[in-house]
């Protein structure tokens, strides 16, 4: 792999890079979004060093993506010369499939409360649908979710696990950042969801493919992480007829026909590819196929 400065550009999943602090190399540098991670990299091209940009995100912030590419896109085209941004570290199919890895190790017994910090209110509702495949291929018969600065928040999770009729709950991060364990009597953590040797695994994979790319096809990363957040909000059905519309600030608006009798369609809420370098879980050596289902296969 080309030798180079790798720099883990965080957000909201990471509480801007503050969890990530014991699981990452200390040579990579954690900066945030925009003007740090712009000073970040050009400081590193002014010393000749090629840099690759990985957004932390485990599938919830594909914002963070196309601001990365956005920001890299202010570089000047010789500094640009040696820079790539990589895949995202995560993506939403890779989360359902660490999160089942993490939720085989806890008893069954136990309720799980998938907990993750608040995001916009389309990350938030597709945390639920995260939650539900982790319950669906999984063994645990109550499975909740809290939102850290949300609702429901960790505190009324319990509650609410405890209302279904379970003894003990147990908070699964769906995040970097490790919520507080409310009623310790009641509770216990069931994180982090990544060791430090899993997440090097899956930064030196997401590293590697994207020096790949751009030494053998001269490819970047800064178009596809423009579009990483293309289909990230309104989902929506159209009957018969065309017509344009918008999904608001920062999306796109077009127009189409459907042909009458046609179905609806709805736009995903991640723009970010559900094929991946590395696989789903915390063993990286393991193939997907271990973690999900054959239906839902990255494969």
């Amino acid at each position: 792999m080309r030798a180079g400065t790798v720099v883990a550009v965080c957000g909201h999943e990471s509480d801007g890079g503050h969890a990530l602090r014991d699981l990452l190399d200390r040579r990579v540098p954690r900066v945030t979004g925009g003007r740090e991670l712009f000073r970040r990299v050009r400081a590193s091209r002014a010393r000749g060093e090629d840099v690759c940009v990985v957004p932390m995100t485990l599938g919830r912030d594909p914002e963070l993506v196309a601001d990365a590419a956005r920001t890299l896109l202010g570089l000047t085209p010789e500094e640009r010369g040696g820079t790539v941004l990589a895949e995202p570290f995560g993506t939403a199919e890779h989360l359902v499939g660490w999160l089942r890895a993490a939720a085989s190790r806890v008893p069954g017994d136990r309720a799980l409360l998938v907990t993750a910090p608040s995001g916009d209110p389309f990350v938030d509702a597709d945390l639920y649908r995260i939650a539900r495949l982790v319950r669906q291929y999984g063994r645990h018969r109550i499975v909740e979710v809290a939102l850290t600065g949300g609702d429901p928040d960790p505190d009324e999770g319990v509650r609410r696990c405890r209302a279904l009729g379970a003894g003990r709950v147990a908070l699964l991060p769906a995040a970097w950042a490790v919520p507080r364990v409310p009623e310790p009597g009641y509770c216990e953590p069931g994180g982090p969801l990544l060791t430090a040797s899993a997440t090097a695994g899956v930064l030196d994979a997401r590293v590697g493919a994207a020096w790949h790319r751009f030494d053998r096809h001269g490819e970047d990363g800064l178009t596809r992480g423009l579009g990483a957040a293309h289909d990230h909000g309104h989902a929506h059905s159209h009957g018969p007829g065309g017509h344009a519309h918008s999904h608001g600030p920062g999306h796109h608006a077009h127009g189409h026909d459907h042909a009458p009798g046609g179905g609806g369609h709805g736009h995903g809420a991640f723009g970010a590819p559900a094929s991946a370098t590395a696989p789903v879980h915390a063993d990286v050596s393991a193939p997907a196929s271990s973690v999900l289902p054959p239906s839902r296969s990255l494969r």
